[in-house]
């Protein structure tokens, strides 16, 4: 696991429907790889091995963090701002940000006043980005409506192979599928490998869909992030118990495969890994949701990483996790049969 690359991954600002600067590192990162690449005018990249082969594994992570986006400047110069993705607002009082321009990236802080202070329902419209500018005239010569904004936060290692950032949701997962590919060349796998670093999960899921319609997949694994319940003030009743660090998540849920779930569980058992389950009984909130209704349904299954503290500056996952992930999703792609057969109904005798 090249740990140098995910910390790349992490510094690099990802906003949904700004991800091509970072997918274009992964292409570089991975281009003496793979048989190919398959791009899309959405931003999705999918690294291919084994392009001839009738067995088509979809890999899915999202490679898109959440935001803020400059909606119009003041006339005293400062940001006024509208969410991108699922962002938690009074996270970012006081933060240190970063304005991402065409040609800069321009700093700020997010300013707050009491009443911001004090609000119980804050939005992020009521948020203001104070980058120094004494003017509208002046601010403009440096930004415009339409920018990104990302906290400025980088990552740092903690205590039992743990590591804190911003955007683990989901550069983990993005980092687990083109790792896997890697790994699982390292096997000898002989299946088609599609690892797709899909764009605008956190907003529209537009690159699930794109790159589910042009894989045509026999079926896909999601890789994605959770909602670990190891700390206090969680809610272990809601989807269960699921703790960083004690191994890969599998969903069960109604868009769910049973046969696949069944295959990675055992697989994981020869592997001497724990498994942790999370209830979906529904929607999971990944990119899943959409690529599970594509072509004619496609058979998947949703591994997830725990993750402490999900959608702020300060995120906290398992490097053990990942690993654990990366060599799971490697050894499935060894040991498939390239006529897996995932019907539910495949013993019933007619």
């Amino acid at each position: 696991m090249n740990k140098a690359f995910l910390y790349e991954m992490i510094q690099t600002p990802s906003p949904s429907g700004g991800e091509f600067e970072l997918q274009k590192k992964i292409m570089t990162y991975m281009k003496e790889v793979v048989d190919t690449f398959e791009t899309d005018v959405t931003g999705n990249v999918i690294s291919v091995l084994n392009k001839e082969s009738s067995c088509k594994v979809l890999l899915a992570g999202h490679v898109d963090e959440i935001g803020l986006m400059v909606t119009m400047i003041t006339e005293d110069g400062f940001l006024k701002v509208t969410n991108v993705g699922g962002v938690r607002a009074p996270l970012y009082l006081g933060q240190k940000v970063q304005v991402l321009t065409d040609t800069q990236i321009v700093n700020g802080v997010v300013g707050y006043h009491q009443s911001l202070l004090e609000s119980k329902s804050l939005k992020a419209s009521e948020l203001f980005i104070d980058i120094g500018a004494t003017s509208k005239e002046e601010a403009l010569t440096l930004v415009k409506p339409g920018d990104y904004v990302v906290a400025a936060t980088d990552y740092c290692e903690l205590m039992n192979n743990c590591i804190s950032g911003r955007a683990l949701d989901n550069r983990l997962g993005a980092f687990i599928v083109i790792e896997a590919l890697r790994r699982a060349k390292e096997l000898g796998a002989s299946v088609g490998i599609y690892s797709a670093t899909t764009v605008g999960e956190e907003t529209t899921m537009r690159g699930a869909v794109w790159a589910a319609k042009r894989v045509k997949p026999t079926l896909a694994l999601v890789v994605d992030v959770t909602f670990a319940t190891d700390y206090e003030g969680t809610h272990k009743e809601e989807i269960g118990e699921i703790k960083v660090g004690y191994g890969p998540v599998l969903a069960n849920g109604s868009i769910i495969n049973n046969e696949l779930n069944k295959k990675l569980a055992c697989l994981a058992q020869s592997l001497n890994m724990n498994i942790q389950y999370e209830a979906a009984p529904g929607r999971t909130g990944t990119d899943g949701d959409r690529i599970h209704l594509e072509n004619d349904g496609i058979p998947l299954a949703l591994i997830s990483i725990p993750l402490r503290y999900m959608h702020s500056s300060s995120e906290v996952g398992s490097l053990t996790d990942v690993e654990q992930i990366i060599e799971l999703i490697a050894h499935f792609l060894v040991n498939l049969d390239e006529s897996v057969n995932l019907s539910p109904y495949q013993d019933v005798l007619f």
